[in-house]
């Protein structure tokens, strides 16, 4: 009997959201397994041996251990739900285009602005407000007569930027003026097996 994969995160990390969101949208059989940020589970053993650079998420598939929320993303389409990942390389080129967006501007932009308003980290709130609204104005251009990031179904890429987007209000940032990212959000969370992040208080100490 195939065992399930173990997903080690924390709830209110949006990378390990775009985890566990993909695997219930995919279907794929998994366990979660709380990492205790606040405790410093995450930069210490047993953790560190799973992921030495001490960040979650990280999934376990039998002997196969995999870190980094895209790079997770791209093992379980490849693995369990190839529809989520196009093979055209066209498709795929544009796939990779918003992992990309989602590892640099949007962890940069709301993310990052996020964290200063739930978990006072030491960022400049500037400087993430202005590289929101770069990202969300990219999307907010690509998606005029879309219903998703990339052809006509849902792929890893509308998850990879779902999580930190959906939740850019908890960092300040207001999605009033991007109607059609708000869309797609609404897109995905329309998706059979969609599972919502917890919303954070701001000030919430991590």
């Amino acid at each position: 009997m195939t065992q399930p994969i173990r997903i080690h995160g924390f709830p209110l990390s949006g990378h390990s959201h775009r985890v566990e969101l993909f695997a219930n949208l995919a279907g794929i059989e998994h366990e979660m397994i709380t990492v205790d940020l606040a405790a410093g589970a995450h930069k210490a053993e047993p953790f560190l041996s799973l992921n030495p650079a001490g960040q979650v998420p990280v999934i376990e598939d039998g002997d196969t251990v995999i870190a980094d929320s895209n790079a997770i993303l791209v093992y379980l389409a490849r693995k369990y739900a190839p529809s989520f990942l196009p093979t055209d390389p066209v498709l795929e080129a544009e796939v990779q285009k918003f992992l990309t967006l989602a590892a640099g501007e949007i962890a940069f932009g709301p993310a990052a602005a996020r964290l200063i308003n739930v978990f006072n980290a030491p960022f400049d709130a500037e400087f993430c407000a202005a590289t929101a609204a770069t990202a969300f104005g990219k999307i907010e251009a690509h998606m005029e007569g879309r219903e998703f990031l990339v052809g006509t179904e849902p792929t890893i890429a509308d998850i990879a930027i779902y999580s930190y987007s959906a939740h850019a209000p908890e960092g300040g940032i207001s999605l009033e003026a991007y109607p059609n990212l708000r869309r797609l959000l609404a897109n995905v969370e329309g998706l059979k097996g969609f599972k919502a992040m917890p919303v954070t208080k701001v000030g919430l100490a991590a």
